[in-house]
């Protein structure tokens, strides 16, 4: 079996690798009414969005507000964060997972369970955000991939 040591790879923070295989992601001009994740900026941004957003599992819509929170960051899809007073909040159930964020902090997960339909550390929250991140303290962020929409 071949063994490489890492110390001894260099390479560009924005390459990705693949197996042994090294390939740089490339900016796509984004179309009229788009965004591009590579003009995001880095570390972070917040910002209020005012859009309409809704998390729905199991065909329940569990979160609905017109007053979330828009984390942009480089690279990533915007994140957004829901305000506890807009979310059903008893189909949430604190988990033991745990991860953290170089700019935002220590985050705690939720399982999501409506009826007989359960998503693990379906979604995360702040509860003490770095200072520049307190505007999503204890705002909620759903893993799109495991709610319905």
């Amino acid at each position: 079996m071949k063994s490489f040591d890492l110390t001894d790879m260099r390479r560009n923070q924005n390459d990705v690798i693949i197996g042994e295989s090294t390939m740089k992601p490339e900016r796509i001009e984004p179309g009229p009414g788009q965004e591009s994740v590579w003009d995001y900026p880095r570390p972070p941004q917040i910002e209020d969005f005012t859009g309409h957003v809704r998390v729905i599992s199991n065909s329940i819509v569990i979160a609905d507000t017109q007053e979330a929170k828009r984390v942009l960051e480089t690279s990533h899809p915007p994140v957004y964060y829901i305000h506890p007073s807009d979310i059903l909040m008893h189909y949430l159930m604190e988990s033991l997972q745990t991860s953290w964020c170089e700019f935002k902090g220590h985050a705690r997960y939720y399982m999501v369970a409506v009826n007989e339909k359960e998503a693990i550390n379906a979604a995360w929250y702040y509860p003490d955000p770095a200072h520049d991140f307190l505007a999503i303290k204890d705002h909620v962020a759903f893993y799109p991939g495991l709610m319905d929409a």
